[in-house]
């Protein structure tokens, strides 16, 4: 997962959590098909029907901000979104996509974007390419890296246990 590609899809300051997974979906929906078909439905009607895998949301400032739901980052992992990059995020939001697998990035030039044009991101590098240049983001902690690898925290988690279970049996 270290090179993600895809179009962006450009939004602007402040995207709450409750147009990233509206709130009256909430309680009721939590097949991971379904909330990929209502994703961004509130501030974009055809994001759910266009987008494709790898493609990346690309923000202004405060994206995820409102509430705590993680329904918010789910909804766009499950999406196939293969990135967020905004200039800033809430912190909440920031850790629930860290949670979910979904990479978020910081980058202060998001204004550089287009909403269409292909762009590539290089996770290990810390490197955004677009057709107007080259964009460095700070670098990612390996361990957070490995998460997104192993597809989410959950995930990361039962692989590190299985491997810890394995070290125990080996050593019986």
């Amino acid at each position: 997962m270290n090179l993600i590609s895809g179009r962006v899809w450009k939004y602007g300051n402040d995207i709450n959590t409750d147009v990233i997974f509206p709130g009256k979906y909430t309680y009721t929906i939590t097949d991971p098909q379904e909330m990929a078909a209502i994703a961004l439905e509130d501030l974009d009607p055809d994001f759910a029907k266009s987008v494709r895998p790898g493609d990346i949301v690309v923000a202004g400032s405060n994206f995820g901000c409102g509430s705590s739901r993680e329904q918010a980052a789910f909804c766009l992992k499950h999406a196939h979104v293969g990135a967020v990059v905004a200039e800033s995020f809430s912190r909440l939001f920031f850790r629930n996509c860290i949670n979910a697998g979904l990479p978020a990035l910081t980058l202060k030039q998001t204004n550089d974007f287009q909403s269409g044009e292909e762009i590539s991101i290089d996770l290990q590098n810390g490197k955004i390419s677009t057709q107007h240049g080259l964009y460095a983001f700070p670098p990612l902690p390996i361990e957070i890296v490995a998460i997104f690898n192993d597809g989410g925290l959950i995930p990361h988690v039962r692989k590190q246990l299985d491997a810890q279970q394995n070290e125990v049996v080996k050593n019986e």
